[in-house]
């Protein structure tokens, strides 16, 4: 028990424990990407049964990004303040908190953004995605949304930023030569393709410097034919090194109709065998890259999250939807009851979140 429950540090970040909340869409924000009230109840909650860090939702850089109702955004200065009071509580409970910054390119809604979806490249799949090709001077906008992001997270107190570059979204798009067709600077090579995150994480460190701490979610691959795959996953992870991210995020899948696995795989994980979706690309990223790694997906057991650590397969454990069913789970299981999460990945909870009716566990009584 003693390495889950020990302090660490990312960057300047020191943290209590090695838990970490991933970054869930609640769908209670005010309809104009605001922090609510609700939401800062649920999230404080998240931050008084003993979660060490949190990580918001995905929340928008620009309004073309937007891809949900009830979906937080960090767009304008006027955002701010409805952050700060969350910041403060979760705070004073001795958690740390940081903002997932984003942008859903073409997976952006078109009915909310009164705007066609753009990303790396035109592209239209039946019933799935339809957006046309950015331009450079987009390009160059988008750096400056995440960087300007940044320093409104900062400003309201977040204690860090993970910029969001898996399933499916604007910055796993670019990465993905499933979606990315550009022959530019920023299409065909995997380093080509990899420029507008390593820019978007140098324009941050400009702004804000070398201390405020910046962690990424990267897919460990896409899990559709002609998409990211490990193997790039280590050569970005390694750029991403040498640029000076904190940590790295690993998960998976666009998240799409067309993939092979969603991000949230539904169906019951009833044995330890079938936990840790990642554990593969977790060995070959601990074979070559030293930054920590948070590791999520379908990880249920505290035994599992002990040997993980432990064995240094990865470095912090990072949960979704247990925390949803159970938000006192990390607390549970330091007191000593370690018995498995109760999640049994329905996913029943997402739908009344997409509908802005707030994410809440359908089963629980």
């Amino acid at each position: 028990m003693k390495k889950l429950f020990e302090t660490s540090k990312i960057n300047q970040m020191e943290l209590k424990n090695r838990f970490v909340r991933s970054a869930t869409w609640e769908g209670m924000a005010n309809s104009d990407g605001s922090c609510s009230e609700e939401l800062t109840d649920l999230i404080v909650e998240l931050a008084k049964e003993q979660v060490g860090l949190i990580i918001s939702s995905q929340t928008y850089v620009n309004p073309t990004g937007q891809t949900g109702i009830r979906q937080l955004g960090i767009y304008d200065d006027r955002l701010i303040a409805s952050y700060k009071k969350m910041v403060e509580k979760v705070h004073n409970e001795g958690s740390k908190i940081i903002m997932q910054i984003n942008h859903a390119g073409a997976k952006s809604s078109a009915k909310l953004t009164k705007s066609k979806p753009f990303g790396p490249s035109s592209i239209e799949v039946k019933d799935c995605l339809n957006c046309r090709e950015m331009t450079i001077s987009e390009i160059f906008q988008i750096i400056e949304d995440f960087k300007n992001a940044a320093v409104r997270a900062k400003n309201a107190g977040f204690d860090g930023v993970q910029i969001y570059a898996s399933h499916g979204y604007l910055l796993s798009q670019f990465l993905s030569p499933f979606f990315n067709k550009r022959t530019d600077e920023y299409g065909g090579s995997i380093k080509n393709r990899a420029r507008l995150i390593l820019e978007i994480l140098c324009a941050i460190r400009s702004a804000l410097g070398k201390k405020f701490t910046v962690i990424i979610k990267l897919n460990s691959e896409d899990f559709i034919e002609g998409g990211f795959t490990q193997s790039e996953m280590l050569q970005v992870s390694a750029m991403l090194e040498s640029t000076g991210i904190d940590a790295i995020e690993l998960s998976g899948s666009i998240s799409l109709k067309i993939s092979k696995y969603f991000s949230f795989r539904e169906g019951r994980i009833d044995s330890k065998e079938e936990e840790v979706y990642y554990r593969d690309a977790a060995k070959l990223y601990k074979r070559e890259i030293t930054v920590p790694l948070i590791l999520v997906g379908g990880i249920r057991s505290y035994e599992v999250a002990k040997e993980l650590v432990e064995k240094k397969q990865a470095d912090y454990i990072s949960l979704c939807r247990p925390l949803i069913r159970e938000p006192g789970l990390i607390k549970r299981w330091q007191s000593g009851n370690t018995k498995r999460a109760t999640c049994i990945s329905c996913n029943k909870c997402f739908p009344q979140a997409r509908s802005g009716k707030g994410i809440y566990c359908v089963l629980k009584k």
